[in-house]
């Protein structure tokens, strides 16, 4: 780890370098549209893009969010 690379982990949200990460978790028996849906929502008024989307076995998706640190005044995701 280089001098310049600050982690921590404040309220569920984590930063690393200029990026701050957040999950958000989507229940099993949630559409493939809607959960779409609930994403690009995010994108759209959060300034979060996907980083990473997990499908499990039981139906759940987790999905990791990212956006700039200097975006942070931004809302949270809504989970």
């Amino acid at each position: 780890m280089t001098g310049r690379c600050r982690r921590g982990n404040i309220a569920g949200v984590s930063t690393a370098d200029d990026y701050e990460y957040a999950p958000l978790r989507i229940p099993p028996g949630t559409s493939r549209t809607a959960a779409a849906t609930m994403l690009s929502l995010q994108v759209d008024v959060g300034g979060w893009e996907l980083a990473r989307l997990q499908l499990h076995a039981d139906g759940t998706r987790k999905a990791i969010l990212r956006r700039r640190a200097r975006l942070s005044y931004l809302p949270m995701p809504v989970t």
